[in-house]
């Protein structure tokens, strides 16, 4: 339930009301569930609305971090959320493995299909994503997967935008709220690499050690046998730091790569779409 509902501005309360209404009159619900700020509120408005007739479904892949598995289980458990994990192998598809710009489409197709036989089995109808406003505006292929397999987008039905998303989630206590964007790991590949377990699993490692280290907001991007370290502007000076970089080089050597370098212009969300839009 909501916390500090009258907190919220008369704009938030009356998105807040489309979005449940919205879910409501689905009747059941199947979300795929990431951990991430945008699925967590989802799934928790999902709950709140209808009970055990909204399903989490955690689908499980190389590219998905034993970490945020962990933290997506314990929303769940912490909350009474009825949940389920699924396995997925995007690395059989080709055009997914060899990193096509249309990489994101094959993924989505693949793990909301299996989403599909998993919400079937639990007797729910609809699917979902927590897509919102904010993803329109970059590439992102796989919002073509969730419109041809008729997955429902509540939060953009509603006209959320990450930032009011964060406000909602804060209001109704959840630790979600100021939790760092995140995206799967096939994301740090450079377009054409191909993408293999041991790769993502490198980089898994790679960003593991930054965490460890106080780099919460952090992507490491690989380009063949070089890391590509972002952080935001303000860390750069705390990363470059003798001590900390001599320990970061140490490690990622360590866990397979030939070179490692900061860049410079720091953390920014999609920077691999870069080369799509010269």
């Amino acid at each position: 339930m909501i916390e500090q509902k009258d907190l919220l501005s008369e704009e938030l309360k009356t998105k807040l009301d489309k979005l449940e209404s919205y879910i409501r009159d689905l009747g059941s619900l199947a979300v795929g569930f990431s951990g991430g700020v945008d699925s967590s509120l989802l799934l928790a408005v999902a709950h709140n609305v209808l009970g055990d007739k909204a399903l989490g479904v955690i689908c499980v892949d190389a590219a998905f971090p034993g970490r945020e598995l962990k933290e997506a289980k314990s929303f769940c458990e912490e909350r009474g959320i009825r949940y389920v994990t699924c396995t997925v192998d995007p690395l059989k598809e080709e055009s997914y493995r060899h990193n096509s710009p249309d990489r994101c489409y094959f993924c989505k197709r693949g793990v909301f299909t299996e989403i599909r036989k998993t919400a079937e089995a639990y007797g729910i109808t609809y699917l979902a994503e927590g897509s919102n406003m904010d993803d329109l505006g970059d590439y992102r292929p796989g919002l073509r997967a969730v419109s041809e397999l008729d997955v429902k987008s509540p939060l953009r039905e509603a006209g959320l935008h990450k930032s009011e998303i964060r406000a909602i989630s804060k209001a109704m206590g959840l630790p979600t709220w100021s939790k760092p964007a995140y995206a799967c790991l096939a994301s740090r590949f450079v377009y054409g690499e191909e993408i293999t377990e041991e790769k993502l699993h490198m980089i898994d490692q790679a960003e593991q050690f930054l965490i460890e280290l106080g780099f919460i907001e952090e992507r490491v991007r690989m380009h063949g046998n070089l890391a590509r370290i972002e952080v935001p502007a303000k860390d750069i000076t705390r990363i470059a730091d003798d001590d900390t970089r001599e320990k970061i080089y140490t490690r990622f050597r360590e866990i397979g790569f030939m070179y490692v370098s900061l860049d410079l212009k720091g953390y920014r969300v999609g920077s691999m779409n870069e080369v799509l839009k010269k």
